[in-house]
């Protein structure tokens, strides 16, 4: 149990490993079946031309040269000596196997990386793709993180997710069959969706057989189609009280030995249009803990019988 009330990744991968394991971002030059036409062409409301990425493949960086720029930043950042090769950008499992066996590959070659976190979507990874990494993982610890957003299908259809709550369980299914663990992303905030919307979502990854969820804050990215209806007062971001009064009863409805991998997100400064207090992410965190320490609160809280979720402000459905 860390300072937050949650139960946290970075204690997790010390226990496993003796030692400070980080993440290293990857960008593969990888698509999403929402942007090349097979779905789509300007993909989720919310994402931008980069997919969420470095946009290092753009700058002709391999594989290895953004594993060897990443541990040189973060062992000096946080004093890691061993790293896990997070294939971030756009959806990570969407290429013929040969070539996600190539990629993979390339970020293993490496002494200090002792694993694989693969961001993808739900409906965007095959049997084959999972018996490979099925493999892969006798020998190595690999994490699926499948991008859910929300549990409601109607929501997913507003921000043209292209996939259903459907997909997501079948997917998680088929991985959890493997002995694979799974980390599911959800945004808090999204369009049309109110606290009730937000806890449904809680609720549902709650009887999910996944091993962590990561939390993001919907922010305006320019660039987006969410940048537009910002602009034309169709969308208000949360305010920070807003948030962290949600993650806090977020957390009190997942059960306690889900990690949390992550409670907001990280936006490019040069690219957020709102809300800007989303860049100060040691202060969201303070936040975060002072409102569950103040309340009371912990991960799991909710599940257990006699307790009750702390009320809080009204969050109307923007």
């Amino acid at each position: 149990m860390s300072d937050l009330a949650h139960t946290d990744f970075n204690s997790y991968l010390r226990r496993l490993f003796g030692c400070r394991v980080q993440k290293i971002s990857l960008d593969a030059g990888l698509t999403c079946p929402n942007r090349d036409g097979t779905l789509g062409r300007g993909g989720c409301i919310y994402c931008n031309v980069r997919g969420s990425g470095t946009g290092a493949a753009e700058r002709s960086q391999s594989i290895p040269e953004q594993v060897r720029q990443g541990k040189r930043v973060l062992a000096k950042r946080y004093h890691a000596t061993k790293f896990l090769a997070y294939f971030q950008s756009y959806s990570n499992t969407y290429a013929p196997l040969a070539t996600l066996k190539h990629l993979y590959g390339m970020a293993l070659a490496d002494p200090d990386v002792v694993g694989l976190t693969i961001g993808t979507r739900p409906d965007c990874v095959s049997e084959d793709v999972l018996d490979y990494l099925a493999d892969l993982a006798r020998a190595r610890l690999v994490w699926m993180e499948y991008g859910l957003q929300s549990a409601s299908d109607a929501t997913l259809a507003r921000i043209r997710r292209g996939h259903t709550v459907a997909d997501f369980s079948d997917a998680v299914e088929r991985t959890a069959a493997r002995n694979i663990p799974i980390c599911a992303h959800i945004i808090l905030g999204l369009p049309g969706e109110g606290r009730a919307e937000m806890m449904m979502t809680a609720r549902f990854l709650s009887t999910q057989p996944i091993q962590a969820v990561k939390i993001h804050l919907l922010y305006v990215v320019r660039g987006t189609t969410l940048e537009e209806w910002y602009r034309n007062g169709d969308y208000e971001p949360l305010t920070r009280e807003e948030y962290v009064s949600l993650v806090a009863e977020f957390l009190t409805l997942l059960p306690p030995g889900i990690i949390i991998q992550r409670l907001t997100g990280d936006p490019h400064p040069d690219e957020l249009a709102a809300p800007l207090w989303a860049v100060e992410k040691a202060e969201n965190l303070k936040a975060i803990q002072a409102f569950m320490k103040i309340n009371q609160m912990s991960q799991g809280d909710a599940l257990r019988e006699g307790n009750h979720v702390l009320p809080s402000p009204g969050i109307h459905a923007h």
